[in-house]
C-alpha cells in the first residue's frame, strides 16, 4: 500500500493566487537604505514598487510598516503613492512578528500565504519569516527587493530562511503567478505596464511589440 505525502511547496496549489496570500512591506525608510551595500539603492526601489503596484492591480491585500519612523524616517514616496490613504504600522519591535497590529491584520485578511519584502534581509525580513513560518504560515521571501548591509548578509539570510522553510521569489515571479492566464486580460494592461516601466530589458522589449502591433503593415510587405 502506498501513501502519498502532500507537500504544501510543490504543486499547483504552491504557486501564489489573487486569494491565497497577502503582502508585507517592511522598512523600506530611508535609514534602512543608507545602510544598504548588497545591492544599489535604486534597484532596490523599483523592484518594491514593481512588488506593490503588482500587489495592488490583483486586489492583494498589502501592509506597510515601519520602524521608529521619527528617527527612521517616513516609509518612501514612491510606496505611499500607490496606496497613499493607508498610514503605515509604526513598530518599535525589530521583529515586525512580535507586533501583534501586524500579526492581527494578517488574521483578519484569512491568507495563509504570506509575501514578505524588508530592510534589511538578515534582520527585518529574516526575523518575521522564520517565527511566521514556525507558526504555520507558507511565507514567501521577495528576495529582489529587500537586501541587507552587505552582500553575505543577504545571501546567509536567504539561506538561513530557507532552511527555516520559507520560499524565495523575486518581484516579477510575484505578478506573473497572480496573472497566470494570459487570457485573464482585465489585468494585462496594467501588469503590462508595471513590466514596461519596471522589469528592465523585458519591459523594453514589451514596449517594441506594442508599437509594432500599433503600426499599420505597409502595403508592400502584404502583396495588396
Amino acid at each position: 500500500m502506498s501513501t502519498t505525502l502532500k507537500n504544501s511547496k510543490a504543486g499547483l496549489e504552491a504557486l501564489l493566487t489573487p486569494d491565497n496570500c497577502a503582502l508585507i512591506l517592511i522598512d523600506h525608510q530611508p535609514f534602512q537604505f543608507a545602510g544598504l551595500r548588497s545591492h544599489d539603492t535604486q534597484t532596490i526601489i523599483n523592484n518594491v514598487v514593481g512588488l506593490t503596484k503588482a500587489a495592488k492591480i490583483f486586489n492583494v491585500p498589502t501592509l506597510f510598516t515601519t520602524v521608529v519612523e521619527r528617527q527612521g524616517g517616513h516609509l518612501i514616496k514612491q510606496l505611499q503613492e500607490i496606496f497613499p490613504h493607508q498610514k503605515p504600522i509604526d513598530r518599535t519591535f525589530i521583529n515586525t512578528w512580535e507586533d501583534e497590529r501586524v500579526v492581527d491584520w494578517v488574521k483578519k485578511t484569512g491568507r495563509k500565504k504570506i509575501v514578505i519584502a524588508a530592510l534589511w534581509t538578515e534582520i527585518c525580513l529574516a526575523m518575521p519569516a522564520i517565527q511566521a513560518a514556525g507558526e504555520g504560515y507558507e511565507v514567501y521571501i521577495v528576495t529582489d527587493a529587500s537586501g541587507g548591509v552587505s552582500l553575505e548578509a543577504h545571501e546567509m539570510a536567504i539561506q538561513r530562511m530557507i532552511q527555516a522553510g520559507c520560499m524565495p521569489i523575486t518581484w516579477a515571479v510575484f505578478g506573473s503567478e497572480l496573472q497566470r492566464d494570459w487570457a485573464r486580460t482585465a489585468t494585462v494592461p496594467e501588469l503590462a505596464q508595471a513590466l514596461i516601466d519596471h522589469c528592465g530589458n523585458v519591459g523594453t522589449s514589451l514596449q517594441w511589440e506594442w508599437q509594432l502591433l500599433a503600426t499599420p503593415v505597409p502595403a508592400e510587405t502584404t502583396g495588396v
